[in-house]
């Protein structure tokens, strides 16, 4: 790849696009070469302009960016792409990861955050804002088997959402699924199954395991 980062950008609100291209075009190494107001479009400018990167909104009329990364993945296209969303949502990031995205980023970020995203995945890096594991994140950015499938196990298996993450800081202060039902105002059989399957998500057998899991990927 070239010094210049070639971007491409598909939103179908043209404000939001205008915004990103402002932003991007006053970077002396990024240069925008083509803006899609759906998942079609994108996927023809895509084809015709060969950029380094797309930037791609996660809701498009009609094709979604989650349809068009999984159509450029089973045309085995390497193109880096970072999805944009309104919404903090481990679903999304989840198919996003799944459909083999390098990326995912809110629409809110900061003009850092934004440039930090798309020099970090334009050079080869993954890039994930919102509340997603730091295990998740460490494991995409250093693994190094480009196929789907480790990507799929990871996602699955290692997101932690946010009411396991209240479930883990009750259980390391040394509550039980009672005391834990009450704080969080649940049954104590829905504490029990928040508990079960955040340890088989970690991978582990007791408290001391959970602990150590948790310190050892700064998980709270």
């Amino acid at each position: 790849m070239s010094n210049t980062i070639r971007v491409v950008l598909a939103d179908d609100h043209v404000f939001v696009r205008d915004g990103i291209k402002s932003l991007l075009e006053n970077e002396a190494n990024i240069e925008v070469v083509g803006e899609a107001t759906d998942g079609l479009e994108a996927l023809k400018i895509v084809e015709t302009e060969g950029p380094d990167l797309l930037i791609l909104d996660i809701r498009m009329p009609n094709l979604t960016g989650i349809e068009v990364v999984e159509k450029l993945r089973t045309q085995n296209n390497t193109i880096k792409i970072v999805m944009l969303s309104m919404h903090e949502s481990e679903e999304y990031v989840l198919k996003s990861i799944k459909a083999g995205a390098d990326g995912y980023l809110l629409k809110g970020s900061s003009k850092e955050e934004f440039l930090k995203a798309v020099h970090t995945v334009a050079n080869g890096g993954k890039y994930f804002s919102g509340d997603i594991s730091s295990i998740l994140i460490g494991h995409l950015t250093n693994g190094t088997n480009s196929s789907l499938e480790p990507k799929q196990a990871l996602a699955e298996e290692m997101i932690i959402t946010k009411r396991e993450k209240e479930i883990l800081k009750l259980l390391l202060s040394g509550k039980g699924n009672k005391e834990i039902a009450e704080a969080l105002d649940i049954s104590k059989r829905t504490a029990e199954v928040h508990r079960f399957n955040l340890m088989k998500k970690l991978k582990v057998k007791n408290l001391m395991e959970l602990s150590n899991k948790a310190n050892e990927f700064s998980l709270l």
